[in-house]
């Protein structure tokens, strides 16, 4: 009998087989790269055509992803399932809804002199609405299975969590750049006033979830050593709820009423600084773990990508804070922090185009890690604890 030879079609849909959800953190973290390096400070910014040149390739990764996760649909459709109702990987479809935002967001920023404004904006525009509403629906939908589909214990507990709660947190962060280009009057304020409750929305469902997962390391232990990188998850809702109080404070005036216009940009600095203080102290803390898992063995995987969006939302928050404070430490800080986030977008893109040249990539995502067994030990009483 002779076996068939599978046409280049079927072997490209095979290859797809195990393109999860998670794929989509390349996208954010490069097109953070262009739009936190596009936030920083005049005089430490990167050049235009750099910024425009790093937002190209992450367009380019977003419409190659897109297609690859429409065949990945339309020929496995069993394991997209499998996706949806495993703990580990349903909560990264938040990600999807953050690489439509974050490539759109820095399409005025760091791509306007290559595609002319109106382009951006109509660009922007496209992709904030259907990130927006891709980001809403994961907010709702991954809780909702994980409560009633998802089988979890307490040690699959892990900042993956957080992907589908942040996700409405960088439609407020983002959406304010928009504000300008809609018809004044009700448009704007409605636009800027629904960000300001997708900031609401999105810090809330963050703040129920924070203790879990602490809670988690402190009861279980350390991750596995594979995700102790998505320690680095946590900096995202700190870091870009400071930028959206920030960029909602920006583009108040003529906006809003008058007296709200002071208050949120004392808002801004009121809650922005002891929040970039927190992330700070958790930046040390989750660096901390990341060096006791290089020594034990961490090898690279496509988590190393959780270095980078977050790391890319402490700078612009730290860039907004500069601004309304006017302080020059904010401003090193986010130069610091946008050289960190070079760094490790260097390590994630490296790592993954040797994975993808090499065939290990693309793998299947990394399973929940497993609660460990408790250990029973006998006293010399003979009691069992």
């Amino acid at each position: 009998m002779v076996t068939p030879v599978p046409g280049p079609h079927a072997v490209r849909a095979t290859r797809v087989r195990h393109l999860g959800p998670h794929w989509y953190s390349a996208v954010m973290g490069t097109a953070a790269l262009a739009g936190a390096g596009a936030a920083l400070p005049a005089r430490v910014r990167p050049p235009q055509p750099v910024l425009a040149t790093v937002w190209t390739l992450s367009l380019v990764l977003l419409i190659a992803l897109l297609a690859a996760r429409a065949l990945h649909w339309t020929h496995h459709r069993d394991q997209a399932r499998a996706h949806l109702l495993d703990p580990a990987t349903a909560p990264f479809y938040g990600c999807l809804s953050m690489a439509l935002l974050a490539v759109g967001g820095a399409a005025l920023t760091a791509g306007h002199g290559l595609l002319g404004t109106g382009t951006a904006v109509a660009l922007d525009a496209v992709l904030f609405t259907a990130g927006t509403a891709v980001g809403l629906a994961a907010a709702v939908a991954v809780p909702y299975l994980m409560v009633v589909r998802h089988r979890i214990e307490p040690g699959q507990v892990t900042p993956v969590w957080l992907l589908p709660l942040v996700a409405p947190m960088v439609s407020a962060a983002l959406g304010p750049a928009l504000v300008p280009h809609l018809p004044p009057g009700q448009p704007r304020e409605t636009l800027l006033l629904g960000c300001f409750a997708l900031f609401g929305l999105s810090l809330l469902a963050t703040l129920l979830m924070l203790p879990l997962i602490l809670a988690r390391l402190l009861v279980v232990g350390p991750l596995p050593l594979a995700l102790t990188p998505a320690l680095f998850l946590v900096l995202g809702p700190l870091g870009q709820s400071t930028t959206a109080t920030g960029a909602v404070a920006d583009l108040a005036p003529g906006v809003v009423p008058e007296p709200y216009v002071h208050g949120l940009a004392v808002f801004a600095v009121l809650y922005g600084v002891p929040v970039m203080g927190f992330a700070l102290l958790w930046l040390a803390f989750a660096a901390a773990q990341v060096v006791r898992a290089w020594r034990r063995g961490m090898g690279f995987s496509l988590t190393w990508w959780a270095f980078t969006f977050p790391v890319g939302t402490c700078v612009t928050g730290a860039a907004s804070l500069a601004r309304h404070t006017g302080l020059t430490a904010y401003a090193v800080l986010a130069g610091a922090l946008y050289v960190l986030l070079l760094a490790a977008w260097t390590a994630a893109a490296s790592g993954t185009v040797r994975g993808l040249l090499s065939g290990r990539l693309p793998a299947a995502p990394p399973p929940a890690p497993a609660e460990p067994r408790p250990v029973r030990v006998r006293t010399r009483s003979g009691a069992v604890r």
